[in-house]
């Protein structure tokens, strides 16, 4: 596992490294990363089941062909359900991309804006993986869906716009929507040339929130933050983003981590709107989302503020997805 993951990383960055190739390594990241998961949890089994049996028993000598019985059982079950769980991953994670309607009640907002239908779409990751052709059907999911206004809660890309520009065109087709198309970044975002992205987007039809806050409706706000990776100029910055704002007037905010959420309940925003965790992606990943993240997925509250944190659109690394499969998210909104 030490090895696969930064071959893996340093391959899909090399201009030129043929597609197949890239496909088979991260392939391979997922289904070891499946194997260390599943063989520690049955090397856990097989400890706890020794010391059950010494407590119980502690004259009683082991036996050996019973053990190695035993250990080849583990590994052949373990290698069925690692073979098992990455093919479902793999169907998940490419082919079945859901639509969640959720439904969200916001204080003070006006009647006027009762049903408003705003599409979130986060960590899509085009790159070396997701590419133009699945790109466009995600696009033709969203329009279907008729949103007001549509929310790209970071990590959109994964490489430079060169070597993307051809893959990103077809999200010029969201700029249909009739009150915008808005975008904040995401941690990936740094690693791909956040200059040239922000410059870029506006010529699809995306406006970037960079630390920015507007009015998208009578009565309704809506502000984007950086990502906690920016530093300096790019650094998150709510209180400067929110200065001059009437107090409560209803406003949604994109943030890409949920962990931005505490300081927007404290500002009193109504809604923000994250990505980054993609809902674990991989379980048991999840276990390991949670300790750094206080939400993986789904709607939460904190007083009047409330959080939706999306399981991402697309992938990153092993395109798989097991237990957390990917979303476009409708978000209707009505007044409290």
């Amino acid at each position: 596992m030490a090895l696969v993951l930064p071959a893996t990383l340093v391959l899909s960055r090399t201009r030129g490294a043929p597609r197949p190739l890239v496909w088979i390594a991260f392939l391979w990241m997922g289904v070891v990363f499946l194997l260390f998961a599943f063989l520690a949890l049955a090397d856990g089994g097989r400890l706890v089941a020794w010391i059950a049996r010494k407590l119980a028993s502690p004259e009683t000598p082991a036996d050996p062909e019973r053990r190695v019985l035993l250990a080849r059982a583990l590994a052949v079950g373990v290698g069925g359900v690692v073979a098992g769980l990455s093919a479902v991953g793999v169907r998940s994670a490419l082919a079945d991309l859901r639509v969640k309607d959720v439904p969200v009640r916001i204080p003070n907002l006006p009647a006027a804006l009762g049903g408003l239908r705003l599409v979130q779409i986060s960590d899509v990751h085009i790159g070396p993986l997701l590419q133009k052709e699945w790109v466009e059907g995600v696009v033709e999911r969203v329009r279907a869906l008729r949103p007001d206004l549509v929310a790209i809660t970071g990590d959109l890309v994964d490489g430079s716009v060169e070597d993307l520009k051809e893959h990103v065109a077809p999200l010029a087709r969201l700029a249909e929507a009739p009150r915008g198309v808005y975008f904040t970044t995401g941690n990936h975002e740094y690693y791909s040339g956040v200059d040239d992205w922000l410059r870029y987007l506006p010529s699809l039809g995306i406006r970037p929130l960079a630390n920015e806050r507007l009015e998208v409706a009578p009565g309704l706000d809506l502000a984007g933050i950086h990502d906690p990776t920016g530093r300096g100029r790019y650094a998150p910055d709510l209180p400067a983003t929110l200065e001059g704002r009437e107090i409560g007037k209803p406003l949604v905010l994109l943030a890409h981590q949920p962990r931005q959420f505490r300081e927007a309940a404290r500002h009193g925003v109504s809604l923000t709107l994250s990505g980054h965790t993609h809902g674990g992606q991989i379980w048991p990943f999840s276990w390991l989302v949670a300790l750094v993240q206080p939400y993986v997925a789904g709607l939460h509250r904190k007083g009047d503020a409330q959080l939706y944190v999306s399981r991402g659109t697309g992938f990153w690394g092993p395109p798989m997805r097991v237990f957390a499969p990917a979303e476009i998210t409708l978000l209707r909104l009505f007044p409290a």
